[in-house]
């Protein structure tokens, strides 16, 4: 969606005044848009890439700024929010790297004071996200989240990394939209949520948290539509079907869940 289409939805939630009246400027807005675009993908895992790094020989951690997430004017990526899955490339094919939590993988992997070099088997990560934008190049190579490789690699291989990630701001109408369609229906309610938090009138708060319930209903929803309807419950935040039951939610009939 273009960024333009964004303000003018966002502008209609907030049924915003013309001037000299405005409540709120095309910069704040333009904030707001961006900044529900990055929360959104962060909760819904909607922008997803196929990211490629390549090992160095006895170098065991990569932080995310070495990952190679492609030309981000083309596809509007500004960063990695976290890693799902890492394959090694091997002959034709791929192998499949074992992942571990960082506490695991500290006790029976980093600790070990004669690591031998060799094939990647197993990896973890530490720490999330990037470097925020506009972080220098000095500074940006040390913040946000890394991935630890064990063992350590013993020469240069071709790592293919499942990321989940999120979008450069909309700067104009030329930016490429990463977030994919049904997710952006969520934005400009999230966006006025924003808008509406920054109000004096407690009034206004309280509508804030209605767009806020409407942005989560749509993003719900984007993610029920995306997801197949064969075997739903193994895709990425599904919901779980025996919920209910767990919850030991009855019918005042006691006939079972409602």
């Amino acid at each position: 969606m273009a960024l333009t289409a964004y303000e003018t939805q966002t502008l209609q939630l907030l049924q915003n005044p013309t001037a000299p009246t405005t409540l709120y400027s095309t910069t704040d807005i333009d904030t707001y848009i961006n900044r529900a675009r990055g929360q959104l993908a962060g909760e819904a895992e909607c922008i997803r890439y196929q990211a490629a790094l390549s090992t160095v020989a006895s170098q065991q951690v990569y932080n995310f700024s070495a990952v190679n997430t492609g030309n981000s004017a083309i596809n509007g990526i500004q960063g990695i929010i976290h890693v799902r899955t890492i394959l090694l490339a091997s002959g034709s094919g791929y192998i499949w790297l074992t992942p571990r939590s960082w506490e695991w993988f500290t006790q029976f992997h980093l600790n070990n004071t004669a690591p031998v070099n060799a094939q990647p088997t197993t990896w973890s990560q530490y720490a999330q996200g990037t470097a925020p934008p506009g972080a220098s190049v000095g500074v940006g190579s040390t913040l946000g989240g890394s991935i630890y490789l064990d063992p350590p690699p013993n020469g240069v291989y071709s790592l293919l990394l499942d990321c989940v990630c999120f979008p450069v701001a909309l700067a104009d109408n030329t930016t490429v939209e990463a977030i994919p369609y049904l997710w952006t229906d969520a934005v400009p309610y999230f966006a006025a949520y924003l808008a509406l938090l920054s109000a004096q009138m407690q009034a206004r708060r309280a509508d804030a948290e209605a767009y806020f319930n409407y942005y989560q209903t749509f993003v719900q929803r984007a993610r029920q539509f995306a997801n197949p309807d064969v075997m739903r419950p193994i895709y990425s935040q599904a919901e779980d079907p025996a919920k209910i039951n767990k919850l030991g939610i009855v019918s005042k009939a006691g006939g079972g869940a409602q």
